[in-house]
Formats: C-alpha cells, structure tokens, sequence
C-alpha cells in the first residue's frame, strides 16, 4: 500500500456546493485538516458534508464565519475517513464568499 500526502483547494465557492474530492477506485482517504476562510466583508455561513451512497452527511452545518475568519471543520485530535466513492463537498451562504483548502493522506 502507498501512502500520498495531497491538498486540495477550492477558490471563491458559493451557493453552488463545489466537490472537493471524489474518492477513487481501492483508496481509502483519510482527511487531516480542512478549513474555510471567509473572503468577503459580511459574515458568511458554511457547510461541509460527505455524499456516501446518495445520501449527504455534514460534518458541519450552517456554520458562521465572520469577516476575515477562518473555520477549522477537520484538524488537530479530529480524521476523517472516506472510502472508495465518497464525495466531500464544500458551500457557502453566499456567491464566491470561501476559499477552502483541505489536506489528506490517501492509502492505494
């Protein structure tokens, strides 16, 4: 099995979710840090959520992030894993209001 650090980044997401990462065949990805910034001058509210199996589960909802802020979703202490056909996604409150920058370690 190889071991491959990557990142991955999504600039001025908006009220469109925008995939972050679709897992592929045999890999197991595990998240090791995910933020969001907030690139506008109002407070803007965000979410992240894996699609497994057409079925959406959030790993935060409707978050607020103030101007100039930043929210850690994934980092420290806290992984999350995807397997084989996940897809991570990413959507803001507001058009072209979020950078999102999330880091992983993929297993092949």
């Amino acid at each position: 099995m190889a071991n491959t650090f990557t990142s991955y980044f999504n600039k001025d997401v908006g009220i469109t979710a925008a995939t972050v990462v679709t897992i592929g065949a045999s890999t197991q990805t595990t998240i090791i840090g995910m933020s969001c910034a907030n690139t506008t001058i109002s407070p803007i509210t965000v979410s992240a959520y894996i699609t497994r199996s057409a079925v959406d589960y959030y790993l935060i909802k409707d978050a607020t992030v103030p101007v100039g802020g930043t929210l850690v979703i994934v980092g420290g202490d806290q992984k999350v894993v995807l397997i084989t056909s996940d897809v991570l996604k990413v959507i803001s409150s507001a058009a072209t209001s979020m950078d999102a920058v999330t880091s992983v370690l993929n297993i092949t």
